[in-house]
């Protein structure tokens, strides 16, 4: 190391994603900037040191010796940094600022935006900042504030409140029902019925376990990593598809088959980080949406006629 650089943490911070993706391109994503920027500061960080900390192979940047030790220690202060970050913000006491929450297309898609400009309007300081995905964003690393999203058994280290039971069941279009010669009370499951399939996005989803271990035989006509995005191709009459009751009751264009699938059965959690739940735009929306969630709960179990 040049005897006069003293380490950049902004450096540290290039260099870990580099090294946590193994792609200029995908780091790049990560932070928020383009791949020349991450290369030119990937370059002139291990110039500044003397040592080179990566190998670039046709697989990837893969950590030479010297980049492995330096890794090992940019994780334990990335850490460090994090933890002190959620312990000042789970001291801050003031109801503004940017609050970001993780939960699912589905539930954007149904009841959850008229729950957040619901807040907006009670609290205009707080800037709801929304992400949709498949899995749990990391909370320990403040990806995000607060999870709402369903889960079976969240993880450990969050804390928060199961609001309700999700319910999930079989739909398709009247007319796919009509040239199928289905009826909706029909309570079963027919294999070789055309199919909307899951992803490996989705592969650890309710449904994808229920249709895995029920209709191993039944052929997919689609493979959508969305629910929302199987919901239209089912809307498009492209055959039956299992989905949340509280997505599929309001989809105007499909009914339902038969009665939920407990298999399929879920809960519907909100949830954050231990040291943020006393944070107060943290507090405020869990309580607040906690209580307006519950509301729904008649629609999320099924159990409204």
């Amino acid at each position: 190391m040049h005897s006069n650089y003293r380490i950049d943490w902004e450096d540290l911070r290039f260099v870990l994603a580099v090294a946590e993706t193994s792609s200029l391109a995908a780091a790049a994503r990560s932070l928020g900037v383009n791949h020349t920027t991450v290369l030119r500061r990937v370059g002139a960080f291990e110039q500044k040191l003397g040592v080179r900390l990566f190998d670039r192979l046709p697989t990837g940047y893969t950590l030479t010796a010297g980049g492995e030790e330096l890794l090992a220690v940019s994780r334990q202060m990335a850490e460090t940094v994090t933890e002190l970050e959620r312990r000042l913000t789970g001291q801050d006491l003031r109801l503004e600022g940017s609050l970001r929450i993780t939960t699912t297309d589905t539930l954007m898609a149904s009841v959850l935006p008229s729950i957040l400009a619901a807040f907006r309007e009670r609290h205009p300081g707080v800037l709801l900042e929304v992400a949709t995905a498949n899995a749990f964003a990391n909370l320990t690393h403040r990806d995000a504030d607060v999870a709402v999203r369903p889960a079976m058994d969240p993880p450990e280290t969050l804390v928060g409140r199961r609001i309700s039971g999700i319910a999930f069941a079989i739909y398709a279009a009247p007319s796919y029902l009509q040239e199928r010669g289905l009826e909706p009370t029909d309570d079963m499951v027919v294999t070789d019925e055309h199919w909307i399939g899951l992803s490996d996005a989705l592969a650890g989803s309710s449904v994808a376990r229920w249709m895995r271990a029920t209709l191993p035989g039944a052929a997919s006509v689609l493979r959508c990593d969305s629910l929302v995005a199987a919901r239209e191709a089912a809307v498009a009459g492209l055959g039956l598809v299992g989905l949340p009751c509280y997505l599929g009751e309001r989809t105007p264009g499909l009914v339902r088959i038969g009665s939920p699938v407990a298999e399929m059965a879920t809960a519907l959690w909100i949830l954050t980080h231990e040291d943020l739940r006393r944070t107060a735009r943290v507090s405020a929306f869990t309580e607040f949406a906690g209580q307006a969630l519950a509301k729904h709960r008649p629609l999320f179990e099924a159990s409204q006629e």
